[in-house]
């Protein structure tokens, strides 16, 4: 723990509460995104496929929207 509080460095700045909800809104997008490739890469049914490519165009869409965010 002692080390997490050293690898801080004097010039970072704490998060406001809209980042950091930012940041958790992204990790899970992140995540969501990881998820519906692996079930994409393990399935066998077209229909399913097709169900999770327009997840994942979905998901994309999401996380380019997020990133213009000012």
């Amino acid at each position: 723990m002692e080390t997490a509080k050293e690898d801080k460095s004097p010039n970072s700045r704490q998060l406001t509460d809209a980042e950091k909800k930012a940041q958790r809104e992204r990790s899970q997008l992140m995540l969501s995104r990881a998820y519906v490739l692996q079930q994409m890469q393990s399935s066998t049914n077209e229909r399913y496929t097709e169900s999770l490519r327009q997840a994942l165009n979905d998901l994309d869409q999401k996380l380019i929207s997020f990133d213009r965010r000012p």
